[in-house]
């Protein structure tokens, strides 16, 4: 698997599954967000990202996470609320040593209160994991 640069770039948007003219929102940008992974997904669909404000339904919400961030079943509650039936959640939370780790037992302590259930982690940059939640009936009922 090559992760080297641009090459990389594309295929993020590949792992996290998004598809042309998906409608993606965003959470959680700060300062230290991949910027690449960003633009890969933008490119992607074509359009720039929802931010927390828009009110449209989401195919994906992609969920910047840090340590210090608040409650996380709090935040993945919100973000369910514009999520198409068959629409995903990505949380990213920095990798294992770096400003912001969050325990991966976190995340999964969360995601069943929140009403989702976690299918895959996966890396989507240097810096960043990502992990994917869908709500329990659309993992069943896969398209």
């Amino acid at each position: 698997m090559v992760a080297a640069g641009d090459a990389g770039n594309a295929d993020v948007a590949d792992k996290l599954g998004i598809e042309a003219g998906a409608v993606v929102q965003e959470l959680g940008w700060d300062e230290d967000v991949d910027d690449d992974l960003r633009a890969a997904v933008e490119e992607r669909i074509g359009s720039e990202l929802l931010d927390e404000d828009a009110d449209e339904v989401v195919d994906i919400v992609l969920l910047w996470w840090r340590e210090d961030d608040g409650d996380l079943v709090d935040t993945l509650m919100d973000a369910i609320g514009p999520l198409a039936d068959n629409g995903v959640i990505w949380v990213l939370t920095p990798k294992t040593g770096r400003s912001g780790y969050v325990e991966p037992s976190d995340i999964a302590e969360a995601v069943p209160t929140a009403g989702l259930a976690r299918t895959s982690s996966i890396s989507v940059g240097p810096d960043w994991s990502g992990t994917r939640l869908v709500s329990p009936k659309s993992a069943k009922t896969k398209r």
